[in-house]
């Protein structure tokens, strides 16, 4: 299933897209005026925001991975579980040497915000399940600008 959304991803027409399973709506954009740039997203009126570089690097991953992935997601102060894409945006092993979240506090839920954008560029599969979704890429290339 895609998961359906509006918008093109700049500030004054962000994306509105859904979490994984289905139950919370937010918007997201890229603004690559901030330093570095970011792929921010407000949900209420809180605002998140990841390193731009987080679609392309994570659509790489998966890619490299080959197959269904967890999603994990879990906030900054919770563990993420090992093996899934939540622990990837957190590890030093990842491309950037650790978090893509750029707020201390509210670097978590990578995983419940970053796939559905993913979905949204044709980059990737996000299942839409109540609880333990996973996804895996699709695309040959990143289009994260």
């Amino acid at each position: 299933m895609t998961a359906s959304f509006t918008g093109s991803g700049t500030v004054d027409d962000p994306w509105v897209l859904k979490t994984p399973p289905g139950r919370s709506e937010y918007s997201a954009w890229r603004d690559e005026t901030l330093d570095p740039p970011a792929l921010v997203c407000r949900v209420g009126t809180t605002q998140l925001s990841y390193q731009l570089r987080c679609i392309d690097d994570l659509h790489t991953m998966l890619r490299d991975h080959g197959d269904w992935m967890l999603l994990g997601n879990a906030d900054e102060q919770k563990p993420a579980k090992d093996g899934t894409v939540e622990a990837w945006a957190r590890s030093v092993d990842n491309p950037v040497g650790g978090w893509y979240g750029l707020k201390k506090g509210l670097r978590g839920r990578f995983a419940n915000y970053v796939p559905p954008v993913l979905e949204a560029l044709g980059l990737a599969e996000v299942e839409h399940n109540a609880r333990n979704n996973r996804m895996r890429a699709t695309g040959l290339g990143a289009t994260g600008r």
